[in-house]
């Protein structure tokens, strides 16, 4: 069937669309901004679209969980996996805006295209082949997840909030995070799913993963290029 050839060929092209672009991975649009900057007291709900719709456009922490899962197959697997991301990335955005914690965000955003490559570059079985020596994955992810928080939180620390009601509106931001998170998993794992019954899956799978391993170098090469210009 014509659909059967081109799922590879498409997933190769959102990838690299996607790992070559900017857009959004960490940028906030203008009716955004406006919001907030001009926010007052709590806006739990208004909070949580932000955090939802920030998630579905960023980028380069989609393209990291599409590494993660991309060689799970069991639903348990993807669940831990997902969690010790969470759990990363919800520790430090929210004591990163708390505690005002200030690091430059070109840095963090290199670290974090670095997770892409990382997760390309373990995904092909590179630690074992050539280092002969395998790195604790779930660590590995919850470590990164640490750095995708501080990303966010980074982003967050460019607009002056009202302290007043602070925490509640972070922890709204932070669970509208989570649902765009799993909103953009659950399609990419549909995807993922409806290729692995296809022998092409293990054919472009390398290919894949390369791709993704470039996406990220040219993510950490517009991140450094921005720091140094800075």
């Amino acid at each position: 069937m014509l659909y059967k050839n081109i799922i590879p060929y498409f997933l190769a092209f959102i990838f690299t669309l996607l790992s070559c672009t900017n857009l959004f991975a960490h940028g906030v649009d203008d009716n955004t901004k406006v919001f907030l900057m001009d926010n007052n007291g709590s806006a739990f709900l208004p909070f949580l679209y932000v955090g939802a719709k920030h998630m579905i456009t960023g980028y380069d922490h989609l393209l990291f969980l599409v590494g993660v899962i991309f060689f799970l197959y069991k639903p348990k697997e993807i669940l831990i996996y997902v969690s010790f991301f969470t759990i990363g990335h919800s520790i430090t955005l929210l004591l990163g805006v708390l505690l005002n914690l200030q690091i430059n965000a070109y840095l963090i955003d290199a670290i974090i295209a670095l997770s892409i490559v990382y997760k390309g570059f373990d995904n092909l079985g590179g630690f074992q082949k050539i280092f002969n020596f395998q790195p604790n994955t779930k660590m590995a992810v919850l470590i990164f997840g640490l750095f995708h928080g501080l990303g966010l939180a980074t982003k967050l620390q460019e607009f002056n909030f009202d302290k007043e009601s602070l925490f509640t509106n972070l922890i709204g931001f932070n669970i509208g995070v989570e649902i765009g998170q799993f909103l953009a998993l659950l399609a990419v794992l549909i995807l993922i799913s409806v290729w692995r019954k296809y022998n092409s899956f293990s054919r472009f799978s390398v290919v894949t993963n390369i791709l993704l391993m470039i996406g990220g170098f040219v993510l950490m090469a517009f991140q450094f290029t921005g720091y140094f210009n800075s």
